[in-house]
């Protein structure tokens, strides 16, 4: 039989409200007592109903996530951070993905709204998002990290990534590279800043950037091997064709590199490739790949943190958090100067 808080009031001789405010973490309640309940509920294993703190707090401790690509490895890093967070705090995440088409990420933002969660957090693929209050709730606070959109006013928690698509492209010319080409994302802010980055480091050391360099792609995270593999193959047709390429993220410099490989190229000697997101298996690649570090769990550490603030204290002023990047550099760049 599951172990009730007056079972708890009950062994203690105290009031069942006093057992509920030391699980509510109130103040009001003296440091001993505090410690005598808190030790009974460990030797009972007390485990609190949450459905029943709910409903008396009005909040379902829950939070929800909804990304472009659940199995995306960047996005699958970022939930398990997050998730670890949360976790400490008794909360329940509900993952949600928008296969990124904005009528799902609709769809999926009306059901967790509906489901009561306490924070909603959103990597958007729409154009233009508009405020969530639109969709019918003025309640739940919410969360944009990955992709933000400057002209809302909303929290964000990411990175600065035309500092990305500086440090990506200032690499690739510090090892002697001028042909450079780029791989880009289409209609969210990182792809749109990264190739500001790009554009600006160029410009910066005196280098051209022909519009056929340039290849803007849809789907770049859900289909980004794909994508990489059929922009490369367009490149690899210019004369002269580039001598390197920054990708929009790491599985789009994967296929980029495989289409290189198969054409009979070398990497890096040929054509030197960087990619973003740095994940996990980029060191065991065939030839393992240079990439800038967002520092994903950081990233998720650090919104979950967010998160449970918002849960307790919604409303407060949007604020944006940018945490640094740095160049992770391997041997699809390195060893590549001639």
């Amino acid at each position: 039989m599951a172990v009730r808080l007056k079972d708890i009031a009950r062994d203690l001789g105290v009031s069942v409200v006093t057992v509920s405010k030391v699980l509510r973490g109130n103040a009001d309640i003296g440091e001993a007592t505090r410690r005598r309940v808190l030790k009974r509920m460990k030797e009972l294993n007390y485990q609190p109903n949450m459905m029943a703190r709910g409903l008396a707090s009005g909040r379902t401790y829950t939070v929800g996530l909804v990304v472009p690509d659940l199995v995306h490895p960047f996005f699958a890093e970022f939930a398990k951070s997050l998730s670890g967070v949360l976790r400490t705090s008794k909360r329940a995440l509900i993952l949600a993905s928008s296969e990124e088409d904005p009528e799902v990420e609709q769809q999926e933002i009306r059901t967790l709204l509906s489901r009561g969660v306490d924070v909603l957090l959103i990597a958007s693929c729409q154009a233009k998002l508009r405020n969530f209050y639109e969709l019918g709730d003025v309640r739940t606070p919410y969360l944009l990290f990955d992709r933000n959109f400057p002209h809302l006013a909303a929290h964000f928690v990411g990175t600065d990534d035309v500092q990305v698509g500086e440090m990506a492209t200032r690499h690739l010319i510090e090892i002697g590279r001028k042909r450079i080409a780029h791989i880009g994302g289409k209609n969210t802010s990182p792809s749109f800043d990264r190739l500001r980055g790009f554009k600006s480091a160029m410009a910066e050391h005196g280098l051209p950037t022909p519009d056929d360099h340039i290849i803007i792609r849809e789907r770049v995270e859900e289909s980004g091997d794909i994508v990489g593999f059929q922009a490369m193959q367009e490149l690899l047709k210019l004369n002269p064709r580039p001598d390197a390429v920054f990708c929009y993220n790491d599985l789009t410099a994967v296929g980029a590199i495989e289409a290189t490989l198969q054409a009979g190229l070398r990497v890096p000697q040929d054509i030197a490739f960087i990619g973003c997101g740095n994940l996990r298996y980029a060191n065991y690649l065939r030839v393992p790949l240079s990439s800038i570090d967002h520092g994903t769990a950081e990233l998720g550490r650090v919104a979950g943190e967010f998160a449970l603030e918002l849960s307790a204290k919604p409303d407060q002023e949007p604020r944006s958090m940018l945490l640094p990047s740095s160049l992770v550099a391997r041997e699809s760049t390195i060893g590549s100067q001639r």
